[in-house]
């Protein structure tokens, strides 16, 4: 089982957005003091559809691991996640629990890209998390395993309607687990037909944060 999204269940209607280059912050001459009121006001509300994002993570012999996950929510503070306890993402993070998050808005208007440490969630949040996902993917956290992946197609696909007959509302897995990403650095980027897109880099400085300006 796994936190990754499938096209069919992750409900994709973030609209594109409308950039007003003259206006955007990211082209500001002087960019926002806080980056996390930036990035609340690019992402979708608590009860709009969830956007997708890829999550790295670096294995315990170095090598650097990417995968598209769905993003749980941003509090304001912290973004979460949520995936299979046993899955290789979470291996990577017992032992090297420094992340990035990239983030990529419909159109490639906008892109986020986060860096932290993840931190394990409760499993209170974790169980709320769950109970916000589509049908697909609550069953999807019970049978995206090893064991069903090896099976032929027609396999698959009979044990998913027999799963979803006997098991209409399913309750998390024992293995559903989520996770905190606490940013130490932020990077927004937002396009530009007209002129040179660039990012804007946020680092830790004191109690607050310091920008400036990268290329695009």
């Amino acid at each position: 089982m796994s936190g990754t999204a499938h096209p069919a269940s992750a409900s994709m209607s973030v609209e594109v957005p409308v950039i007003d280059h003259a206006t955007d912050p990211v082209h500001a001459a002087e960019p926002p003091a806080d980056p996390a009121a930036l990035a609340a006001g690019w992402l979708p509300g608590p009860d709009a559809d969830r956007m997708l994002m890829t999550l790295s993570t670096v294995s315990p012999e170095g090598v650097p691991h990417a995968r598209t996950v769905m993003l749980s929510d941003f509090d304001g503070v912290r973004f979460s996640f949520h995936t299979d306890a046993s899955s290789r993402k979470v291996a990577d993070l017992a032992v090297n629990p420094r992340v990035a998050l990239t983030i990529l808005w419909p159109g490639f208007t906008r892109q986020l890209v986060v860096e932290g440490l993840a931190t394990r969630a409760s499993d209170t949040a974790a169980a709320r998390a769950y109970a916000r996902r589509s049908p697909y993917l609550r069953q999807l956290a019970w049978m995206n395993t090893d064991e069903v992946a090896g099976r032929p197609l027609a396999q698959r696909e009979e044990g998913w309607a027999r799963f979803a007959a006997e098991h209409p509302d399913p309750e998390p897995p024992a293995g559903w687990v989520g996770f905190t990403v606490a940013p130490e650095r932020w990077l927004f980027w937002v396009s530009h037909p007209g002129a040179p897109s660039r990012r804007i880099e946020y680092t830790r400085s004191g109690a607050g944060w310091s920008a400036r300006p990268l290329p695009g």
